[in-house]
């Protein structure tokens, strides 16, 4: 099968594509099928009108416009749907509702669409944390609602997307849950650390940063021995908060900030790591998403105290992480101090997020894909 995948912008500096659109690209390359991801230089005009192959996936970069506004954005869509037309697909996979791609597939004529789902755009999500101007928010929200009614096939990367696909009207039949997955390789061998070491690796928005500054002090309070390895950077300067909320609260001694760090860096750093904390607010926006860096921490073998929230159930339980409840740093930090204090428990769970890692593996994932091609295929034939 010719699968064109459309990504909503390039290979840099986000991580859509790098973590979710080329390793299921990758894993369906594997299973015989020819891949191309098409992608807009949105974020990264450099890229503009180049081709990179990524173990057998084609990754292009459409050419990037000579000129600003509204017909840079014309110039987009005409070059996204060219290249698509171009290899003549038997399916176009779509990745996220929204923007120049999701309207460049508005002209696909018969090839079956597949769109995919992966955060929540519209209210409680990205549209009110993002200062997009009003009417991209109502073209993102337009485009959300519209976009998986006129796909054969919709793929989710969490149940609560699917519930609300669902409510849109798309039958549950043409829904399928596709879950962020693993790279198939082997964790890392933990590395041996002077000092008891605790992970933070985030984008920090998502974070309740007085819950975790909260929690954070009571862990240097019981064990002031404890190293915080903290990864990371905000999208509008949060990791400066909560080192101004650890000077201020005396915990500051403890973090190890090693700020935003090139993915290839990422499973090192964390394989210094004795326990990994993903504490996140109950918000429709983190419930939606698949939280793509809690698998990685899973892929790490690291023993995971995270928020009962959105996905962290569907990865985590029922053994393969402690949950807490979201908003409770007297939680977190003691099921953190509990396991500082019990190499056993740490090697048990280590031994079963491994596992559970192991069955997020994108090899046993690319069969849902498959399914919702098939799905999509027939859906175009009546």
């Amino acid at each position: 099968m010719r699968i064109a995948m459309i990504a909503p912008f390039g290979i840099r500096p986000k991580g859509t594509l790098l973590a979710r659109m080329l390793p299921l690209a990758q894993a369906l390359r594997r299973r015989s099928h020819t891949i191309a991801i098409i992608a807009p230089p949105v974020h990264n005009p450099a890229d503009g009108g180049t081709t990179r192959d990524y173990a057998g996936v084609t990754v292009t970069h459409t050419p990037a416009p000579p000129i600003g506004g509204l017909p840079a954005a014309l110039w987009h869509i005409v070059a996204l749907w060219q290249s698509a037309r171009r290899l003549r697909p038997d399916i176009i996979h779509l990745f996220k509702p929204k923007g120049f791609g999701g309207l460049a597939v508005l002209a696909r004529g018969r090839v079956p669409l597949v769109v995919d789902c992966d955060d929540w755009e519209g209210p409680g999500g990205w549209n009110d944390l993002l200062p997009y101007p009003p009417p991209a928010k109502a073209l993102f929200a337009w485009q959300e609602r519209d976009l998986p009614r006129r796909a054969g096939a919709v793929t989710v990367v969490s149940h609560t997307l699917e519930t609300l696909v669902w409510a849109m009207g798309v039958p549950p039949q043409r829904v399928f849950y596709l879950p962020n997955g693993a790279a198939p390789t082997e964790p890392p061998l933990p590395q041996p650390t002077p000092h008891p070491t605790i992970v933070l690796y985030t984008r920090f928005w998502e974070l309740d940063l007085d819950e975790v500054a909260a929690a954070l002090a009571i862990i240097y309070r019981v064990r002031p021995d404890t190293r915080l390895l903290l990864i990371g950077k905000g999208e509008r300067g949060e990791e400066q908060r909560l080192l101004a909320l650890a000077a201020a609260q005396g915990w500051a001694a403890m973090i190890d900030n090693r700020g935003w760090q090139e993915p290839a860096a990422i499973p090192q750093l964390l394989s210094s790591a004795d326990v990994a904390l993903a504490p996140i607010r109950d918000t429709l926006i983190n419930r939606a998403r698949g939280m793509a860096k809690l698998v990685e921490l899973m892929a790490a073998g690291l023993p995971i105290v995270a928020s009962d929230v959105g996905a962290a159930r569907d990865y985590l339980a029922p053994d393969a992480g402690i949950l807490v409840p979201a908003g409770n740093a007297q939680a977190l930090a003691a099921a953190t101090i509990e396991l500082l204090a019990d190499a056993t428990a740490r090697a048990q769970l280590r031994t079963a997020v491994i596992a559970a890692a192991r069955r997020l593996d994108w090899n046993n994932l690319a069969p849902i894909a498959e399914a919702a091609y098939r799905q999509a295929g027939t859906h175009s034939q009546q």
